[in-house]
């Protein structure tokens, strides 16, 4: 059973450490089994290409690398702040995430 991780597909998070420290982006897609998320614009790395049909001149191209999640911040809907996130159970019994700031449900 895998644990349940406070940053999800389409949340925008704060790099909290590391080279991109300070800057915010949409997180792309979540790598569960490895605690990592791939954030876009963050983490830049070089990967070199052969031609093919996608790309038929080849070279460098700028690719998104996976983050650990623990350098990884909820922003809150609200101030647009770094949060931390706790989870609740809403008016209708489902359980919901909420920045701890603002007491805000995160969508």
């Amino acid at each position: 059973m895998q644990k349940k991780r406070h940053i999800k597909k389409g949340d925008t998070v704060f790099v909290n450490a590391g080279d991109d420290r300070g800057k915010t982006g949409k997180v792309l897609e979540v790598i569960a089994d490895k605690n990592r998320a791939i954030v876009e614009g963050i983490n830049l790395v070089s990967k070199h290409t052969k031609p093919n049909s996608k790309t038929p001149q080849g070279g460098i191209i700028k690719k998104e690398a996976g983050i650990h999640i623990s350098n990884l911040q909820v922003v809150d809907p609200t101030s647009g702040a770094p949060t931390r996130i706790g989870r609740r159970l809403n008016e209708k019994g489902k359980l919901v995430r909420y920045a701890k700031k603002s007491q805000e449900e995160i969508k």
